[in-house]
């Protein structure tokens, strides 16, 4: 399956109750199992910079892909954007292919 990057932006006001943003982030993974249940969750991190967390997963098409990121918007997100990605293995992989 295709790998995704799910980058998210929240209000500001979002991040201010570790018990909130714990029970708001537990009802939107819910809610994307519950859409979404051919999804993989790899990895989920809080980041510095302009998003405030990044989510690796598998999906099997970028239609699935799409849907965790309108889902994400919809219970609150100001920002999701999802990213496909390839493992490095793999771009290395078609870049040898190109050189022939």
């Amino acid at each position: 399956m295709p790998y995704f990057v799910l980058m998210t932006r929240l209000a500001s006001e979002s991040m201010h109750s570790a018990a909130g943003r714990k029970a708001t982030g537990k009802d939107w993974l819910d809610k994307v199992k519950k859409l979404c249940p051919e999804v993989k969750w790899i990895a989920h991190y809080a980041i510095l910079g302009p998003y405030d967390f990044m989510d690796i997963y598998e999906a099997p098409d970028v239609e699935t892909a799409h849907r965790v990121s309108l889902l994400s918007r919809s219970e609150g997100a100001v920002c999701a954007e999802s990213w496909q990605a390839l493992p490095y293995e793999d771009h290395l992989k078609l870049l040898a292919e190109l050189q022939g």
